[in-house]
């Protein structure tokens, strides 16, 4: 037998051992801290190691609890970032996608694979109201954001032969809640961090029509070359929404490119599409299923309208990959509308895991999200020791303490940063936080399919409680 080799008994009391471990898990998942008893020490001492010049074989196996019990345990009460619960129906078809090995590049390298990809990706288009829009599964928002940015260049300064000989003209718009990956896009596509143009957003977080139109005005009469507009549906801090009908006609009367970053909050549009009116009059838009889907990490898509874009934009194909068949669809390839050419299968997960619960499960878990959401703000603003600091649009809700001591802003600050870190200790819940106009929030984001009243319940006693434990000169 081959070296690397094991027999199909071997690799049976493998997949049993890990899926015994797996089920372990989830059925103690609910009463494990959020937060691991842990520190880098331990971590350290447990997991930095020589390599190995002799396997172990199954024994191998055995640290594997030690894996698990220095994890952040995701269960219904982590409320942490924007990140989804991990549904193990789409964890469970990651054994076989791994197993199949598919690499999914194009129609010939496997079959199935990229009619799955194909077919869950126009699944999600219809999701949200963008039934002919194309694209490709990627690892996350970021990719998305990056991909959809170089299209936007491309449709505009044919940069991939000649270079960006305009980068000192051209300008890019965006909210000053904007995600990160957008100015890393920015400078990793050659534009510049100096040349995106960050539009103060109204008391609701949103991008403000007006204050765009007037940006991109200014800056066409400064000689500068407009290249796009990112809006937000659903900003990362607050969940705002941006006006997007309002800002497309101004992206269309100026002859800007449209992205729409819905990484966190598109998806949505399944329980509330009143919510995302003129989504579809993008010209690309971000989606995370490993979000609002709730798939295990990582399953990102970037939708576009214009296929040739796409192709103009990434298109470099040497014979030894070209396709010899002319059926359109057999000799289509992902790697010609992506920027990568060795892609996992993330689409089994995802196309199982919407046969197997329906499309109406998900959309009555995003329902319940948003009411959970709706139920703490209301907790909040019953507390007297507490702040809500913004709107709920969505799942996400940004709150500090603030008791009933007049505090500096400076200190209170410092109290409630301190107040996190000793709700994380504490290990019953998990919050993150976020700076609104200087203020430092607790920040609750409720994208979790385990998430139940209860759990949402214990927020405000467990914020609560830290801050009786906190001094009030932290």
């Amino acid at each position: 037998m081959n070296c690397l080799e094991i027999s199909s008994i071997e690799f049976r009391r493998v997949a049993e051992e890990i899926t015994r471990l797996a089920v372990h898990y989830l059925d103690d998942l609910d009463a494990r801290r959020i937060f691991p008893l842990t520190q880098a020490g331990q971590t350290d001492a447990l997991f930095r190691r020589s390599t190995p010049e002799e396997g172990a074989g199954i024994d191998s196996l055995a640290n594997l609890q030690d894996v698990i019990d220095h994890c952040r345990a995701q269960n219904g009460r982590f409320f942490g970032y924007v990140l989804g619960s991990g549904d193990p129906v789409g964890a469970a078809a990651d054994l076989l996608a791994s197993v199949l090995n598919q690499n999914v590049t194009a129609w010939r390298s496997s079959p199935a694979a990229v009619t799955l990809e194909r077919t869950v990706v126009s699944w999600l288009a219809e999701a949200v109201g963008c039934r002919s829009f194309h694209g490709s599964l990627t690892g996350g928002g970021s990719s998305a954001n990056l991909m959809a940015l170089a299209i936007a260049r491309e449709s505009k300064l044919r940069a991939n032969d000649r270079g960006l000989i305009e980068a000192g003209k051209c300008t890019v718009y965006a909210s000053g809640e904007v995600h990160m990956s957008i100015p890393k896009a920015v400078a990793l596509l050659g534009i510049g961090t100096s040349n995106l143009q960050l539009i103060s957003t109204n008391e609701r977080f949103q991008m403000p029509p007006s204050e765009l139109d007037s940006a991109i005005q200014h800056d066409r009469t400064a000689g500068k070359i407009p290249i796009a507009v990112v809006a937000s549906a659903g900003t990362v801090n607050t969940g705002a929404i941006d006006p997007l009908p309002e800002i497309a006609a101004i992206a269309r009367r100026h002859h800007v490119w449209l992205h729409v970053d819905g990484a966190y909050g598109a998806l949505a549009a399944l329980a509330g599409p009143e919510k995302f009116a003129g989504l579809a009059l993008a010209d690309s838009i971000s989606l995370d299923p490993h979000k609002w889907l709730y798939q295990p990490l990582d399953c990102g898509c970037l939708l576009f309208r214009d296929r040739a874009l796409a192709h103009a934009t990434f298109s470099r194909t040497d014979d030894y990959a070209r396709s010899l068949s002319t059926d359109a669809i057999e000799s289509f390839s992902f790697f010609e509308e992506s920027i990568e050419l060795s892609r996992r299968f993330r689409a089994l997960r995802l196309w199982l895991s919407v046969r197997y619960h329906g499309l109406r499960a998900f959309r009555d878990a995003i329902k319940k999200d948003l009411a959970l959401a709706q139920r703490l703000a209301q907790q909040i603003a019953d507390e007297r020791d507490l702040q809500l600091l913004a709107p709920v649009e969505l799942s996400a809700v940004c709150f500090r303490f603030r008791g009933q001591e007049s505090i500096p802003e400076d200190e209170l600050n410092r109290r409630n940063a301190a107040i996190l870190q000793r709700v994380i200790q504490r290990g019953r819940v998990y919050l993150s936080n976020a700076t609104l106009h200087g203020k430092f929030c607790l920040r609750a984001c409720i994208v979790n399919h385990r998430s139940t009243e209860p759990d949402v319940d214990c927020i405000v006693p467990e914020v609560l409680a830290a801050a009786k434990e906190v001094p009030s000169s932290t």
